[in-house]
């Protein structure tokens, strides 16, 4: 029996951040990256969403045993959408979608933690070089998020050393941006 497997398209492409086997580059046709903000958080975060006409990348990777307990936990604010006929697998495929009812509407006034975009940045990096970092960020909306300058003192729960070279093209494409970068309280 072949494991099932997830889509990751934020921090779970930077696989500093876990363990999960065979972890491989993919793309997921007909959703859209997305910045939303919850109601029981202060702080933005990545979801995806329903697009016909986009297409995002970034790792597919294996469950073991089909044991989705750790991974729920970590994702505990998402719900698992069954993505496996869009990416065209075999095996059973989920992609993490936040949940609707927790959705908070109307402007994005929560920050994004820099600390959270650089360790996704560092993974997109690594697996799609500078081509695929400004692809995430052409193929992400909701840019209008402000963002929290948490690197000193990263807020971040999964946060891990990153690349300078990410550091440098985080800062690079959000000053192409709308995002206003605030300091930390």
């Amino acid at each position: 029996m072949t494991d099932p497997q997830f889509f990751g398209y934020g921090s779970l492409v930077n696989l500093q951040t876990h363990d999960y086997a065979n972890p491989r580059p993919a793309t997921l046709k007909g959703w859209k990256r997305v910045w939303q903000q919850s109601k029981e958080r202060n702080v933005a975060f990545l979801s995806v969403l329903p697009s016909a006409d986009t297409e995002i990348e970034g790792l597919l990777a294996c469950v073991p045993n089909g044991d989705w307990a750790a991974l729920d936990l970590r994702e505990h604010q998402y719900d698992r959408i069954d993505v496996t006929n869009a990416m065209g697998q075999s095996a059973p495929t989920a992609v993490y979608q936040g949940q609707p009812a927790k959705i908070a509407d109307g402007a994005l006034t929560r920050p994004f933690l820099l600390s959270y975009l650089d360790v996704i940045i560092d993974g997109f990096l690594e697996h799609f070089g500078e081509d695929g970092v400004q692809r995430f960020f052409k193929t992400t909306d909701r840019w209008d998020t402000p963002a929290l300058n948490d690197r000193q003192n990263p807020i971040y729960p999964r946060y891990v050393q990153v690349s300078p070279d990410a550091l440098d093209l985080v800062d690079h494409h959000l000053s192409k941006l709308p995002t206003v970068v605030k300091q930390p309280m």
